[in-house]
């Protein structure tokens, strides 16, 4: 399960080190550590990071297939922290040290900053490949924010992106040696991490206004 640290001013949420899937017992630690996040006062920061082959491999497909009645407050849970994350009033670094795949993809974009592993891992969006169309909140979150000409390949052609290729793409502003994966989020967030309070959250959700309305509303289709 999921554990939140802090060094100095950042803290850091490490996801776990299996598939890191989201299962709902895992959503709702994940919350519970943005809880503590949110409370406090002062400089700070929020890295994810995660131990192992996987940053996330997003959404716990098993758990779903098996409470199918549960389906639509599960996918509305998932892009609940979606646009929490979106508009967190700290400064955030994904530090994709393994596979980052789905939704797990999904949720590096709704950090401010990505620090990716440049030698191993991929950062992939593969529901077209599994089936599985992406919700429009989804949808409104990846293309607000990729540039419409990756977006339209990361969704459509379930291409994996490698360290050195998310860079060139967009996707995450730094490529590094697996070693320096979270030290090099760490000390990214550590410089961000004054902006935190309610202007930075204000600057988020006027940015992202429309694909916070679209993540928050109940009356879309899920599936």
């Amino acid at each position: 399960m999921p554990t939140l640290d802090r060094q100095d001013d950042v803290f850091v949420l490490d996801l776990g080190d299996g598939e890191n899937r989201f299962h709902p017992d895992w959503l709702t630690s994940i919350s519970t550590a943005l809880d503590k996040v949110e409370r406090q006062t002062g400089p700070r920061a929020l890295v994810t990071v995660a131990t192992g082959k996987f940053y996330s491999n997003g959404l716990d497909l098993e758990w779903l297939f098996s409470n199918l009645d549960r389906h639509r407050d599960y996918v509305l849970s998932v892009q609940g922290l979606f646009a929490r994350m979106l508009s967190l009033p700290v400064p955030t670094v994904a530090a994709l040290q393994g596979h980052t795949f789905a939704a797990g993809a999904m949720l590096s974009l709704t950090h401010d900053f990505r620090v990716m592993r440049a030698d191993r891992g991929y950062w992939c969006l593969p529901e077209a490949d599994i089936n599985i169309p992406f919700t429009p909140g989804m949808s409104a979150l990846v293309q607000a924010r990729l540039t419409p000409q990756i977006a339209h390949e990361a969704m459509l052609s379930s291409h994996r992106y490698g360290g050195v290729d998310a860079v060139a793409a967009g996707i995450a502003d730094r490529a590094v040696t697996e070693g320096e994966v979270r030290t090099a989020a760490v000390e990214l967030a550590q410089s961000q991490a004054s902006k935190a309070g309610d202007t930075l959250k204000t600057i988020k959700t006027r940015m992202y206004a429309s694909t916070l309305a679209t993540l928050r509303d109940t009356t879309l289709p899920l599936s």
